[in-house]
């Protein structure tokens, strides 16, 4: 009992902040502070676009950027991470709001933050990496898409139309543009996402973005531009933490969003860490720390009225190329942007909503890596049909589904390409001390197979078939020293294969099985029968000698051999080297 709450102790404080942490911090201050306010000036209007997208507000986008970035720069598993609202959470949070409304999203962001913390304890953080590339690349592609079209309405200035699917509202927004077209909407998110996409070229260093928004924002003023709406009315400072909005008898309806929210907060942070792990030397983020972070930001964000948080693949870059090399540069991110809530709300509920959507349109286009596009594309066909499945079902369906729909396939495809490794091939009988014409005589009566690579059920029923179909022989020896792996379907095929040979008055004995696949053999009942009729063998010489002894036993030759057979049945065979199964090879 003491020992397994020490461990459980042990584990808890493993996700806790540690000293280590204190000392990168301390390594080089002004640089992380100098890195934290360039990200917050770029933060500050993806937060403010997100909030709008999510239909909470953009007070809503700032809260989580406040509170979850702080929350998660403390707890979280990357020295480099900056958290906050994203794309991504937008596209799956919209249909939320329209089903379950403000206070089912806040829920749904607590539960999930839950579930999050509950991943980090049970180490759920490893398994990120079996997450396929082409599955990556696919949802990041549809995670575009759909950013982009969901700017259009606020892009051509008309309201957003009903609807939960993004192409529907798209369309329907189109439709309405053209009824009554609003050209100062539509150029002023041209002109923001132009300008971000050519000063990124131009000056990457640069935070265009917040220049573009300021620039729309001073000539809407100037120009008084009515049909340029801004964000609107902004509270001066965040929310006191509050409850309210949980209603107890709703938490079973909002279990399923809370996991879709959940997995999606999981894929997304662990994919940023390890892209920002990939951009620097020396940094490794801590998977199941960063899942308790994560965690614990969404628990904290719904508090103050925020969305749910991931971490932000965008601003974490910009975080790493401005030079941060600890947390403090994203404490420092969140600590500008509280500052920006509680003395320049005004001055922010000023900006134009179309200079917004021209952020976000630029930054989707910016998401997509046409390189790594191509290079997936090229890699092979499997690999381009799971980018492209992915991408389609992220755009049609949603986040999650679109995710599972990508591992199935991309699982499917992998099995198929495993599968055909195996091999079963028919060896020729090592001759030994027999004279030619006796050997000639084995042969014509044994039929030796070498089974290489994997025996599972996506490889099994095909060794089936091709077994059943030998004919002419009185032995079939099976070479199982090269068996890579074998599961129970591919062993109960396997004991089908030798019932329905044994039915036909064929005999099968079996060679070098390996140690570990002797469980699964032993559960189906294969060995049982094999050992009793004295046909299982550790070597292949010795199966031969055995196939010698049973056709001189059942009258088929009657040849002495040159030698006497020494081959006995082996029960517990010792193991095998490849010594032993080289004659037969």
């Amino acid at each position: 009992m003491n020992a397994s709450f020490g461990r459980v102790r042990a584990r808890l404080l493993s996700l806790l902040p540690g000293r280590a942490d204190l000392a990168e911090i301390r390594r080089d201050p002004r640089r992380d502070l100098l890195a934290g306010l360039t990200v917050a000036i770029v933060a500050l209007p993806l937060a403010l676009g997100f909030g709008v997208s999510s239909g909470l507000g953009a007070e809503a986008g700032l809260a989580t950027a406040v509170i979850a970035g702080a929350v998660a720069a403390v707890f979280g598993g990357s020295n480099l991470q900056v958290s906050g609202p994203t794309g991504a959470m937008t596209v799956v949070l919209v249909p939320i709001v329209g089903q379950y409304g403000p206070g089912g999203v806040l829920t749904v962001g607590l539960m999930a933050g839950v579930m999050l913390v509950g991943l980090a304890a049970l180490r759920a953080g490893k398994y990120m990496q079996y997450v396929p590339a082409p599955v990556v690349e696919g949802f990041t592609l549809g995670i575009a898409c759909v950013i982009g079209l969901q700017q259009i309405p606020n892009a051509l200035g008309v309201p957003k139309p009903e609807g939960d699917r993004v192409l529907v509202v798209t369309w329907r927004a189109v439709e309405e543009f053209a009824k009554a077209p609003n050209w100062t909407a539509a150029s002023l998110a041209v002109a923001v996402a132009a300008v971000m996409l050519t000063g990124a070229r131009w000056r990457p260093t640069v935070p265009f973005s917040i220049v573009a928004v300021v620039a729309a924002t001073v000539v809407a003023e100037l120009a008084h531009l009515d049909a340029a709406k801004p964000i609107g009315d902004l509270p001066s400072g965040l929310p006191l933490p509050s409850l309210s909005f949980l209603d107890p008898g709703s938490l079973g309806t909002l279990l399923a969003p809370a996991v879709a929210v959940a997995a999606l907060a999981a894929l997304e942070s662990l994919l940023s860490a390890s892209v920002a792990d990939g951009m620097t030397v020396g940094q490794k983020h801590d998977p199941d720390r960063e899942l308790f972070g994560q965690g614990l930001a969404n628990i904290a964000a719904p508090l103050f009225g925020g969305v749910p948080a991931t971490g932000a693949i965008a601003r974490t870059a910009v975080n790493v190329r401005t030079g941060a090399s600890s947390r403090l540069a994203s404490l420092t991110h969140a600590a500008v942007l509280a500052v920006i809530v509680f003395a320049a709300a005004p001055l922010v509920s000023r900006i134009p909503l179309a200079a917004l959507a021209g952020v976000l349109l630029a930054t989707a286009i910016r998401m997509v890596e046409v390189g790594s596009l191509k290079a997936m594309a090229k890699a092979t066909r499997s690999d381009a049909l799971v980018l492209v499945l992915t991408a389609a079902a992220t755009l049609a369906l949603d986040l999650v589904y679109a995710v599972i729909i990508g591992l199935v396939v991309a699982g499917a495809l992998a099995l198929r390409a495993v599968a055909r490794q195996a091999r079963f091939e028919q060896m020729p009988l090592d001759r030994g001390d027999h004279s030619a014409e006796e050997h000639a005589l084995l042969a014509e009566h044994i039929v030796a197979y070498r089974i290489d690579g994997p025996l599972f059920f996506a490889a099994a029923h095909r060794f089936l078939l091709e077994l059943t179909e030998v004919a002419d022989v009185r032995v079939v020896i099976l070479r199982m020293s090269r068996v890579s792996t074998i599961d129970a379907t591919g062993a109960l095929v396997l004991k089908d294969v030798v019932e329905k040979l044994d039915r036909r008055g064929i005999a099968v004995m079996i060679s070098g099985i390996r140690p570990g696949q002797r469980q699964v053999l032993d559960s189906v009942g294969v060995l049982g029968p094999l050992r009793l009729a004295g046909r299982e063998y550790a070597t292949t010489p010795e199966a031969i000698q055995g196939a010698h002894a049973h056709l001189e036993r059942t009258g088929v030759l009657t040849t002495a051999p040159t030698r006497p057979p020494t081959a006995t049945p082996t029960l517990t065979p010792a193991p095998m080297s490849a010594a032993d199964e080289e004659p037969a090879r």
